[in-house]
């Protein structure tokens, strides 16, 4: 199942649902099917990511529960890790929070 981030301040995006579902988990909302970040609600939800992404550290697999240990290849070697999976969401929440605009989803 995908996602579809939606804002009036930013281009929409599709995440898949294992993805989605962790960004919503951190931001402190319920995977539901749909869903809004409220105006009110951006700035927590903007410190939740960070605060996830500084902890993150330098270690891709650390307390990651979407890696996959035991690669053997060089192209399984590669790991998308937090910051390049929440960066799209904090993009959107910093220009939705500029714009004063809501951020929805929906699967």
């Amino acid at each position: 199942m995908l996602y579809r981030f939606k804002s009036r301040a930013a281009p929409d995006f599709v995440m898949l649902e294992v993805h989605a579902r962790q960004l919503l988990d951190i931001v402190g909302k319920s995977p539901a099917p749909q869903g809004i970040i409220t105006v009110e609600q951006i700035p927590a939800a903007i410190a939740a990511l960070e605060a996830a992404l500084a902890r993150e550290g330098s270690n891709s697999h650390n307390n990651d529960d979407y890696a996959v240990e035991g690669h053997t290849s060089e192209a399984e070697k590669q790991h998308v890790g937090l910051h390049q999976r929440a960066a799209p969401l904090l993009h959107m929440l910093k220009d939705s929070q500029a714009d004063n605009k809501d951020v929805t989803w929906s699967t």
